[in-house]
């Protein structure tokens, strides 16, 4: 299955819900995953840009996308950014199918 790599950031107003109530919520993210057959495989609060990183496991793209747009959609964050994952058996193969394109860089 594809792995996913999100970042995520919470409103003032949710990190002032945790505070008044802490809770872990690699519990909450655990549950979204797996109601569409995936696992999650890691949850990380960070200092920097995001608050947090999720490392997920999904069946496919829209499973994943499925995901994504329920928590974006729940208020609680105000940023969601989610990326493909690729193996390095994966990248090799793209590399190989790469030498099959016929790219024109522009004005060339």
């Amino acid at each position: 299955m594809p792995l996913y790599l999100s970042r995520f950031s919470y409103t003032p107003e949710t990190w002032a819900r945790l505070i008044g109530h802490p809770e872990d919520r690699a519990k909450a993210a655990q549950s979204y995953i797996e109601s569409v057959g995936g696992k999650l495989h890691g949850f990380w609060y960070a200092f920097g840009t995001h608050d947090g990183y999720n490392l997920w496991e999904a069946p496919d793209n829209v499973s994943m996308a499925a995901v994504a747009l329920a928590i974006s959609g729940g208020g609680a964050l105000s940023s969601f950014e989610t990326t493909v994952l690729l193996t390095v058996d994966e990248t090799v193969e793209a590399l190989h199918k790469a030498e099959q394109v016929q790219y024109r860089a522009p004005g060339a």
